[in-house]
């Protein structure tokens, strides 16, 4: 464990990645596609939190279709480290049931929550960004986000403003603000004092449990049935809830560590525009694929080459069963799509 924190990753690797369709799907959602390089995004995620806390210390929270392939994809997790949701119902009530499990094991632990389909890097930062975040929850008992600085006027993220300074890159969280507006978005951008919440959290257990028997009674009235041991009963009795707006927008205190690292939540087609080298003309071909007269465009393409000619701004993805072909400013609306395959 030598250079290891003393804590706990959980690792959120529910979750469709419609946005990510044809090639993301139920049985094989973005979290098992390789998006950001040549593995998939998940197994970038556990390596993340082996360097972090070790894969003995990490627990990953997924539907039961879901584990048996992420165990394939990484067979170096054990499957007693694998906490099978019943049924989804949200980052919240995931989030509260692995606290509840890790402070079973240790009532001091400090829980280190990712998601498991997000870009990091490099991963010295985002140790050094958690150690930060690690010893102020320690000390000061608020729950931690990590927030990166935002690089473009960025809509389909959160963003935390910062409050008081609290020393080593730690803020007080004046407000978190989910998906603004783009000229909203602008200003936040060049204000200097907003941040775009990753999504990566940082608390001690107790206090977590803590903050959602004060603030989140969508989770709280079902709380009773982990102590009697009863998880289906308990995801049954809640309410859906992300943890951003059940808990972090609730709780009276929280805090923001700023963060270095470079952040991609990988949330559309397009993103692959900046998790994938581009050639010469804006092209970023994941397969086989020829473009030829043909600029800024996305292709994935498995099991045959696709051929572009005297087009730009597409996303063409072709899988075993299915080919699409859309826009890029059209390839964010895809869910609707999906939900209707």
């Amino acid at each position: 464990m030598t250079g290891r924190l003393n804590a706990y990753a959980v690792i959120l690797a529910g979750g469709s990645g419609t946005r990510f369709w044809p090639a993301s799907t139920p049985e094989r959602p973005k979290q098992l596609l390789p998006l950001a390089g040549e593995r998939p995004l998940v197994v970038d995620t556990l390596h993340r939190a082996d360097r972090l806390v070790g894969l003995e210390r990490t627990f990953l929270v997924a539907g039961e279709g879901l584990t048996g392939h992420i165990l394939t994809a990484e067979p170096s997790l054990s499957a007693a480290n694998c906490l099978i949701e019943p049924v989804p119902r949200g980052t919240g009530p995931a989030l509260a049931w692995a606290a509840w499990h890790l402070q079973e094991l240790d009532p001091d632990a400090v829980m280190v929550s990712m998601h498991a389909d997000h870009l990091i890097d490099p991963l010295e930062e985002l140790v050094a960004a958690i150690e930060i975040a690690a010893e102020h929850a320690r000390e000061d008992r608020r729950l931690y986000s990590l927030g990166a600085p935002p690089t473009r006027p960025e809509t389909g993220y959160g963003y935390v403003q910062l409050g008081e300074h609290l020393g080593s890159g730690a803020y007080e969280v004046r407000q978190f603000v989910e998906k603004p507006d783009g000229k909203t978005a602008e200003a936040y951008a060049a204000s200097g004092e907003h941040l775009w919440n990753t999504g990566i959290f940082v608390w001690r257990v107790a206090d977590f449990l803590a903050a959602v028997r004060e603030s989140t009674p969508e989770i709280a009235t079902a709380l009773p049935e982990l102590e009697r041991g009863h998880v289906k009963e308990f995801f049954d009795g809640v309410v859906p809830v992300s943890v951003d707006v059940g808990v972090m927008e609730r709780a009276s205190r929280v805090g923001v560590v700023k963060a270095a690292f470079r952040w991609d939540d990988v949330g559309v087609w397009g993103s692959l525009a900046r998790t994938r080298t581009p050639d010469e003309a804006g092209n970023v071909v994941v397969g086989q694929a020829r473009c030829v007269d043909a600029s800024e465009n996305i292709v994935w393409s498995e099991g045959g080459r696709v051929n572009l000619f005297g087009v730009s701004g597409l996303v063409v993805v072709r899988t075993e069963n299915e080919v699409l072909v859309t826009t890029r400013d059209r390839a964010p609306d895809l869910k609707e799509l999906a939900e209707d395959s």
